[in-house]
This record gives structure tokens, C-alpha cells and sequence, in this order.
């Protein structure tokens, strides 16, 4: 199998420039190939992951990859798949952006391997160079209006009697097209991945490209990350799973993969694992036989919360996991604790109380747990009291500072799944 047979394997190849040359042109030599982030953000987010692992796919493969992170044209904001014109970030926090992106790409790709080291680079570095009249003269003299129109990011916003497109927005292809011309120019990179949105822009720079210095371009698209029903993969109740542990967990991001819908589970491990085939295919037939176990969705959760968080940070997932089945808290942060328990009812408690010595009883009724000392009572009484998982039977027990489970925090539960925390302050 060659490498884009195992692409297409993977479902991974939507479009190609060309279809029947680009297996074969691959096998020949090692190729420079690149994908774009777009910088809105100070984190990628799953939806990116498609974009990163096929870049890192190529580099175990033999080529170079190149990121790419949009300092000049996120400026603009790419119009592809949006319905209406975005909202424009300042420069001080695109430039915020580009380093914690530039940070995250470090997961997924080599930058000391040899020949086929990973580039990082910003298209504000050359772009940013440009005076107006210059790019115009220079650059836009080679895009034919009507081409530009037949884009589909462009002809879906024009066709909207509520949002039109902006010139500015209009623009954008202009932009990315020359990012593949420069790139092709600075480091020889002949290939442009994107996920299937990206046709318009990728053909851009493959036409731009032939119309400045005759060359002979390639493009790839991958398709969206979508979930069976048709909708994006990536969002939770709480909004985008973002691939900073400041803004998802590594908690909260194992548990989005842990809940993926068997429809889906597939797909995901073929997409974005590097698990061989016979793996994947061993664990499809698991599914079917006994979809209970979720032996799928465990392997995709464990596998990526690995790349993205490494060990430590699945490692500290698994645990939390384990709190959720009983497993005793202890030596765990705030933070941890915050974000395993967020839908969970809490109180504030003052901390000196607690240096005192404060009884269970008492704890039990501050929380929702325990309406009266007595139902508290009987709550201990029928071994259904808990302190940070751990049953206490002592009605007249006396919790310290030795019982919190991170700095702050005791988890408290009644029966098998009530939670409550008490934050001493």
C-alpha cells in the first residue's frame, strides 16, 4: 500500500490537482508540502486536528512539512464556510495568537530531522512587506475577476440577500494563493493540504502559481471532521474542544473522545490516530460485537489526549475518570478538581472553620446533600456518606485539613453518584 492509498484509507483524500499522478509523485522523492492555521484564536481546536496530523503524516512518511499560521491573513479571515463577514482581531492579540499557535504545532511535528525538518513560519513576514500598489501591480494582475467569482466561498455569500462579502474578505484568496507561490520560492514546497473548504483557496494558489512562473502546483483537500449526523465534530455543551489544557482539560478533552457515538468512533480512530489498520479494523469488529464495553472510544480518547497532552496529561485524565467510578481523590489541584466536578453544586465554607475542625454532619447539610441534620444522620447511619470517595461511617466524625482532596476543595457524595463540593476560603 502506498502512502496515499493509506490516505485514502484513512478517508483522508477528498480532492486532488491530480488524481492520477500524485500517488506515484509522492513515491518518487521526498516532497514540501504545507497547511494553514488560521490565528482567531490563541488555540487550535479539534477541528484542526485533520490539518495537523496529515501534516505529520507526510513527515513519517519522508517530506517537510511547513505550517503555516496566518499572521497577515487573519487579519482579513478567510470568507470559506462562513455566512458572514468575521469580526477582526487587533494586531497585539493576533500576534498573542501566532506564539501559542506556533507552541502547539511543536506536538505534531519534528524540527531536528534532518532534511525533512518541520517549518514553522508567518505569512505577516513577507505579506506585511507588501505596499498596496505593489501587491496590486505585482500579484493581483494575475487573478481574472470572473474565476474569482466562480469560487464557492465567494458565489454562496453573493448569492445572500442578508450578508453580501466584503472587498476585503473578497480578498483573502489573493492572499493564501501567494503564500503557496512564496512558499514554493523560499523552501521549494509543491504541495498545499486543506481540509475540503479549502478547494477555492488551494486552486487559487495552484492557478497563481502557473500564471507567475509557470509551475506546476499541487492541491489536496481532506474532509471536514464531521460527526454522522452531519454536524462538526468538536463542540460539547460547553462550546469548541480546544487543544490548550487552559481552555479544555486534559480531563475534559479524553472525556469528549470517550463519548463519541459508535456512528462515529471509526472514523475518528482512522482520521486522527496513527493506530495501523489491523488495529482499527479488530476494534471495529469489537464494536459491533459488543458495543457496551466502548473498547473504540477508550483507544481514540487514550491516543490523542496522549499526543495532544502527553503522557502525564492522559495520565491525570485517566485518574479523573476514575474519581467519576469511585476511585479515592487525593493529591489533585483546584483546577483538576474544578473541572472533573463543573456541573456539580458547591458551597463556600471559611477555611479558619475548618482548621477548627468541622463536623460531617454539618458539612452535609451546608451542600444540597442533606436538607436536615437528621436526613444527614441517616445518610452516615446507612453507609452512603462519602469524603472524597472515601465512605466515613463515624456520624460524629470530625473532617480537618487532612481531608481536603486539592488545596482548597473536599468532595463530598451521598449514595453512589450525588456530588458536592465545599470550597474552604
Amino acid at each position: 500500500m502506498t502512502f496515499l492509498d493509506d490516505l485514502r484509507w484513512r478517508n483522508l483524500v477528498h480532492q486532488t490537482t491530480d488524481d492520477e499522478g500524485l500517488g506515484g509523485w509522492l513515491e518518487e522523492k521526498s516532497r514540501t508540502v504545507y497547511a494553514g492555521f488560521d490565528p482567531t484564536s490563541n488555540s487550535l481546536h479539534v477541528g484542526n486536528l485533520v490539518a495537523l496530523m496529515l501534516l505529520r503524516r507526510f513527515q513519517r512518511a519522508g517530506h517537510k512539512p511547513i505550517a503555516l499560521v496566518g499572521g497577515a491573513t487573519g487579519m482579513i479571515g478567510d470568507p470559506s464556510g462562513k455566512s458572514a463577514e468575521r469580526n477582526l482581531l487587533s494586531r497585539e492579540v493576533l500576534e498573542q495568537n501566532v506564539a501559542a499557535i506556533h507552541t502547539q504545532v511543536g506536538k505534531f511535528l519534528d524540527f531536528e530531522s534532518g532534511d525533512n525538518s518541520a517549518e514553522l513560519v508567518n505569512n505577516l513576514d513577507w505579506i506585511g512587506k507588501f505596499s498596496y500598489i505593489d501587491f496590486l501591480r505585482d500579484i493581483g494582475k494575475n487573478f481574472p475577476v470572473n474565476v474569482m467569482l466562480a469560487k464557492d466561498s465567494v458565489k454562496g455569500r453573493l448569492g445572500r440577500d442578508d450578508a453580501g462579502i466584503s472587498y476585503t474578505e473578497f480578498s483573502y484568496m489573493l492572499l493564501q494563493a501567494y503564500d503557496f507561490v512564496h512558499l514554493n520560492q523560499a523552501f521549494g514546497c509543491e504541495l498545499q493540504i486543506g481540509g475540503s473548504d479549502q478547494w477555492g483557496n488551494i486552486t487559487a494558489g495552484t492557478d497563481l502559481g502557473r500564471r507567475m512562473h509557470s509551475l506546476q502546483l499541487r492541491g489536496m483537500t481532506a474532509p471536514l471532521l464531521l460527526k454522522s449526523d452531519g454536524s462538526k465534530m468538536g463542540k460539547s455543551e460547553s462550546g469548541a474542544v480546544w487543544l490548550s489544557a487552559e481552555r479544555t482539560s486534559p480531563y475534559q478533552f479524553y472525556q469528549y473522545w470517550l463519548n463519541v457515538d459508535d456512528a462515529d468512533a471509526g472514523n475518528c480512530l482512522r482520521v486522527l490516530t496513527e493506530l495501523p489498520h489491523d488495529e482499527i479494523e479488530a476494534l471495529d469488529a469489537k464494536r459491533e460485537e459488543a458495543p457496551e464495553k466502548r473498547d473504540s472510544q477508550r483507544r481514540l480518547a487514550e491516543s490523542l489526549t496522549e499526543l495532544v497532552h502527553g503522557a502525564s496529561g492522559l495520565t491525570s485524565a485517566q485518574r479523573a475518570t476514575e474519581f467519576l467510578f469511585g476511585g479515592e481523590i487525593s493529591d489533585v489541584s483546584d483546577a483538576e478538581l474544578g473541572s472533573i466536578f463543573a456541573d456539580v453544586p458547591s458551597c463556600e465554607v471559611p477555611r479558619t472553620d475548618l482548621a477548627a475542625g468541622i463536623g460531617l454532619l454539618d458539612l452535609l447539610v451546608a451542600t444540597p446533600l442533606a436538607k436536615s441534620k437528621g436526613e444527614a444522620r441517616r445518610t452516615v447511619q446507612q453507609g452512603g456518606a462519602y469524603v472524597n470517595n472515601r465512605r466515613v461511617e463515624q456520624v460524629d466524625a470530625v473532617l480537618t485539613e487532612a481531608d481536603l482532596a486539592s488545596e482548597t476543595v473536599m468532595v463530598l457524595r451521598s449514595g453512589r453518584k450525588k456530588y458536592a463540593l465545599v470550597r474552604f476560603v
